[in-house]
């Protein structure tokens, strides 16, 4: 790639998400990092850039671009003049893809936050082949969705032998509040049932089985579990749809990989309501009117407080079996959606930018694009990985 102006932008650095990414990045990025902000609005980046010279003098001189998604010509200027593009502009069903495409076209990689299966499966049909062409690497789900998960199970498997089937199941567990927009996007995503399993079955038939590999999800069933330390209920979530494609993509995985997916509650009573809950929420958002109220409940730029989010944790243990050897691990951290979000895409967006990577291209899992050296970084970054139990 010929020398760009920028080796990383951060588009949306004026929302909730963007401005902890931003000032994340101001407070760890390397000093030569060449990085810049991307937005709308002149006047807010200015605000932002300002706050951030408080942080890190160096950023007073950060380059400020404007784009919007509803202008592509915008979008194409930002992707190509940098390496990385990163995004936290949800939901991403509906602002995402213009910014994909230009990444895609330009042969620049691109990160996101997004937990929305849908949106994922869209752009897999739609640029995944031009990227692969272009050389760009088109990350989704860089954040609490879904790199304790994808990354947890990579650091797992590694625990492993090699070359046997390996059963692994997934615990998450975690303790805080989320903003308006994660409750808008999910809010979405159970609006779109219908349309995102038509999408998912064209991904499937299009993107195919390993070969002479098998790797399945296992749907699994609630239960107390002295492992997770609580009730588990099965979770459809996209976390275990990234973990079935990197073990798809990686050998490492073994020639028979198997996963369930599970959250975590304290007790039986809290299960069936978060249960109940669930289903009515599913229910009510499949008609325009009561997703409509459903979205009103929570405005989509309302974040939790810093005194929330300095209380906020998240656990996620894996259990692993292979070759007669059974281990457990764990990935830990604070507050899940936001300070540790912004962590997680950050170091991301660093390690693409400068870390020797596999040469891959086209939509790949966090594991697959980045692998050992993410983890490297996220526990120099302070979210713990560990082996809690080997036998």
């Amino acid at each position: 790639m010929p020398e760009r102006a920028h080796e990383i932008v951060l588009f949306g650095a004026t929302g909730f998400t963007g401005q902890l990414t931003a000032e994340y990045m101001a407070a760890h990025a390397p000093a030569e990092t060449r990085w810049a902000l991307a937005g709308r609005s002149q006047s807010k980046l200015e605000g932002v850039r300002a706050r951030l010279a408080a942080i890190n003098p160096a950023c007073a001189e950060l380059p400020l671009l404007l784009a919007d998604v509803n202008n592509p010509d915008s979008l194409a200027a930002v992707a190509e003049s940098t390496k990385v593009v990163v995004t936290t502009v949800g939901p991403y069903i509906h602002y995402g893809e213009p910014l994909v495409a230009a990444c895609a076209a330009a042969g620049t990689d691109y990160l996101d936050l997004t937990g929305e299966p849908e949106f994922v499966d869209r752009m897999y049909l739609s640029y995944h082949e031009q990227a692969k062409q272009t050389g760009a690497r088109l990350v989704h789900s860089c954040g609490f969705d879904s790199i304790p998960y994808d990354m947890g199970a990579f650091f797992t498997v590694n625990q492993l032998p090699e070359g046997v089937p390996i059963e692994l199941e997934g615990y998450g567990r975690v303790g805080g509040t989320f903003s308006g927009g994660t409750y808008h996007s999910a809010i979405n995503i159970m609006g779109r049932l219908r349309e995102g399993a038509k999408i998912a079955k064209q991904r499937r038939e299009r993107e195919g089985r390993p070969l002479n590999r098998r790797v399945k999800g296992k749907p699994g069933v609630p239960h107390k579990d002295a492992v997770a330390g609580g009730w588990v209920l099965p979770a459809p979530l996209i976390d275990p749809q990234h973990i079935l494609r990197s073990a798809a993509t990686l050998e490492r995985y073994g020639p028979d990989f198997s996963y369930s997916h599970y959250i975590v509650v304290g007790h039986l009573t809290t299960a069936v309501g978060l249960a109940g809950g669930a289903g009515a929420a599913v229910a009510l958002a499949q008609l325009t009117p009561t997703r409509n109220l459903l979205l009103k409940l929570k405005d989509p730029g309302d974040g939790p407080t810093e005194e929330q989010r300095a209380r906020a944790w998240f656990r996620v243990r894996f259990l692993g079996r292979a070759g007669g050897k059974r281990v457990i691990t764990e990935v830990s951290g604070g507050d899940p959606g936001y300070g540790e979000t912004s962590k997680m895409l950050s170091e991301s967006a660093l390690c693409m930018a400068h870390d020797e990577l596999p040469q891959r291209a086209g939509q790949l899992t966090t594991a697959v694009a980045m692998g050992q050296p993410l983890v490297d970084r996220l526990i120099r970054a302070g979210i713990q990985f560990r082996v809690v139990e080997s036998s």
